[in-house]
């Protein structure tokens, strides 16, 4: 929303709590949150959260997944009627005998547009149902999938790891699967995730469009130092180590294979020496025949875009590089345009914001599609008949994501939604229809079914408000100037329900503060996180504060603090801290700091930094150190330690344990892959040996957050020790 918008939701927000006596009045009549209620790990929390409907597309029509049943959503009017139910499904399966039933359709989908059949996938097999003819069509196993699998629709056929070993599944049932590897365990990892899930890596399988070939990762992390993590849950604790490159240390090595199903023959690409390097966003030509992959050096400032023909492994051509004297990084994989296989899409950052470039298939920069002081954050799909591409973009306001056509001849972007709050799309197949759901500040969550082509909306579901009649907090939103005195940053509060200005209120300052995320957007209650629902209702005020750095505000904004991470946002967090401080009704005296991962880096950072501003912190998963961080992540915005190791001792907090007057509180999960118990444990024997005396908390077993109800048991923990020491 604009500003304008903003500030009207605000005012209007103001308006709905009456008078002074009256709010007193109805906030003591109405009931109070437990963290049984608001934590994810709680046992009334999925009550307590917006309602939704799961909704997917079969082609271009829209279906309704519950428990025991799929409806088929008219798209004009809303209305549902019946697809088919669970007994249905039971009644039409070939099952063995001594096969267990479907229990449930969650995991339905349907993946052929103009065929009536629904995937399914339980009791260690995947079927396809013809709900027309009400029989089951096709099924193989999927079995021993656990550790990775990708099915393909065209082929059928499944790729998937079990006993690190990696193994194609032929659509037809009955034949044996085909063990591709031999020599895969724990130090050669295939068809698995790499570069520690960095670069918009999130799976390790890629088949081709018809499905006949796979190209999957394998990477060689031998060379890669055991981090020593250990099992207690025996009678004598075990060696359980993790892979863990650190900052400057040697890291992984990944090639990339490509099995051919038609001829059984695996190959690998020919990249070169795969030593320092980077390989990430696998993408097929339409054909089948070509592979294209972003590789990136170590250092992460030098990125190319690199053709391979996927039936020899030979390299065809550099198609794109973009170099930059901090850092580049692609998320992406290119996509091509459905209705011409020469030219793709390649999103950059490289005029300062991301957005969308046309290019051909022999590399020429065509033209850039999208221009402004705004971030694409998502290429939704395509509309073919209308030869567009649908994006959501924050070019309404930084704290929004809204849904926009963007024509591929002209560039020119036509706005498909309200242009106000936080929209998630979904496309239909043939890309003209949307089922747009979105939040805003006041509204819960509504869902909509929208017409690309005539851009009329239906309205198809509105959530109720699951707090009503309890007592809510006021929630606000506004921004203030960083540190550099220019830029605009935006800040939520969070007040008691029966908030009265001339009281003074302890304070919390929340803090993420890194690279790719955000804090505050205009979702219902300002994104707030439901702890600080929490601690409103227990009488504090909470400020949350998104810092230079953090992400959608461009390259700029995200690279200010590169090689120093913890400088710039720290100044930025004081400015924060400064307009608290101009407020009448917050207690300068009785201000506190929480955040977890980077956000507990922050939380020691500004304790040690700045001790007579904070009084108390909880630092969950802190990075201490960031030689102590995984390479990755770790040299893009810090470089190697050997090659900025003033910005790694400016950013280390060891020196800094000294410098701790207030009461501090360091909480790890005892097996934390990501910010490994190293930063906190030598935090605290730097505090030993300055005779400061921070207290220590450790969840064994748990990794880098607190799973299941252990998340409630943290939350009452990092609340009582404000209650305990701040208030």
């Amino acid at each position: 929303m604009n500003s304008k918008s903003l500030i009207g939701v605000v005012a209007a927000a103001l308006l709905t709590l009456g008078t002074p006596q009256t709010q007193a009045q109805e906030v003591t009549e109405m009931k109070e949150f437990t963290l049984e209620d608001l934590n994810f790990g709680g046992t009334n929390y999925y009550n307590m959260i917006p309602g939704n409907r799961r909704l997917t597309w079969w082609g271009d029509q829209l279906v309704r997944i519950e428990l025991n049943e799929c409806y088929l959503v008219d798209k004009k009017t809303g209305k549902e009627t019946v697809l088919f139910t669970v007994d249905d499904v039971n009644k039409w399966l070939e099952a063995t005998p001594d096969q267990a039933p479907l229990h449930a359709l969650y995991n339905a989908r349907f993946p052929y547009g103009d065929q009536p059949l629904v995937l399914l996938q339980f009791g260690g097999e995947r079927c396809l149902i013809d709900f027309e003819q009400k029989k089951q069509v096709w099924h193989q196993s999927s079995a021993d999938e656990r550790q990775a699998s990708s099915f393909n629709t065209t082929s059928r056929n499944t790729a998937y790891v079990s006993g690190d070993q990696l193994y194609v599944r032929p659509a037809d049932f009955g034949k044996e699967d085909i063990q591709l590897t031999t020599d895969g365990s724990r130090e050669i990892v295939y068809g698995r995730s790499v570069h520690r899930d960095e670069f918009g890596i999130h799976s390790g399988l890629f088949w081709s469009p018809d499905g006949m070939r796979l190209a999957f990762y394998r990477m060689d992390q031998s060379m890669v130092t055991d981090y020593p993590q250990v099992n207690l849950f025996g009678h004598i604790a075990t060696h359980e180590p993790d892979k863990y490159p650190m900052a400057g240390e040697l890291s992984h090595e990944v090639t990339i294979g490509v099995y051919d199903v038609a001829t059984n023959k695996t190959l690998y690409l020919k990249a070169g020496d795969p030593e320092d390097r980077y390989f990430t966003n696998v993408a097929w030509s339409p054909d089948s025949k070509t592979i294209y992959i972003f590789e990136l050096n170590r250092e992460q400032n030098d990125c190319r875009l690199v053709s391979y023909d996927a039936t020899t492994g030979d390299r065809l051509a550099e198609l794109y590089r973009e170099i930059d004297r901090k850092y580049v990084e692609p998320f992406h994989p290119i996509e091509f345009l459905p209705w011409d296989d020469t030219k793709f899409i390649l999103q950059s950052q490289k005029d300062g914001y991301n957005h969308l470039y046309l290019f051909d298939t022999k590399g020429n920069e065509l033209k850039q599609l999208t221009r402004g002081e705004w971030v694409v954050l998502n290429l939704v799909g395509f509309c073919p008949s209308r030869k567009s591409i649908i994006i959501s973009s924050n070019e309404c306001s930084p704290i929004q994501c809204n849904t926009w056509e963007v024509s591929v001849a002209t560039g020119k972007r036509t706005l498909l939604d309200n242009g106000e709050g936080w929209h998630s799309p979904s496309l239909s197949g043939s890309g003209h229809h949307i089922a747009d759901n979105y939040q805003t500040p006041t509204i819960p969550r509504n869902i909509e079914i929208a017409d690309v082509k005539t851009r009329k909306h239906t309205a198809y579901y509105e959530s109720p408000n699951p707090w009503e009649g309890y007592k809510i907090p006021q929630f606000t939103c506004g921004t203030l100037k960083a540190a550099d005195g220019t830029t605009d940053l935006y800040w939520r509060m969070v007040k008691p329900a029966d908030f009265d200005e001339t009281k003074q209120y302890p304070t919390v300052v929340y803090v993420y503060g890194g690279p790719h995320a955000h804090n505050v957007d205009a979702r219902w209650n300002y994104a707030s996180r439901s702890w600080e629902t929490y601690m409103a209702q227990k009488g504090y005020i909470i400020f949350i504060l998104d810092n230079r750095g953090s992400e959608n505000r461009g390259k700029a904004f995200e690279q200010a603090t590169f090689r120093r991470l913890g400088q710039e946002e720290m100044r930025d967090q004081m400015c924060g801290v400064d307009y608290l401080k101009s407020l009448p009704y917050v207690d300068a005296d009785r201000i506190g700091v929480h955040g977890w991962s980077f956000g507990g880096f922050m939380t020691i950072s500004l304790m040690t930094n700045y001790p007579d501003v904070f009084k108390v912190g909880v630092a969950g998963g802190p990075v201490i150190d960031w030689k102590w961080y995984e390479v990755m992540y770790g040299e893009r915005y810090m470089d190697s330690p050997a090659a900025n190791p003033e910005g790694y001792a400016e950013t280390s907090l060891l020196p800094k344990a000294k410098n701790l007057k207030g009461k501090l509180q360091i909480i790890t999960g005892y097996n934390d892959p990501t910010v490994v118990p190293q930063h906190c444990l030598m935090f605290i024997e730097e505090c030993i040996k300055a005779g400061t005396q921070p207290d220590f908390f450790a969840y064994p077993g748990e990794g880098h957050n607190m799973m299941g109800h252990k998340s409630v048991h943290l939350h009452e923990r990092i609340t009582q020790y404000f209650e305990d020491w701040l208030k």
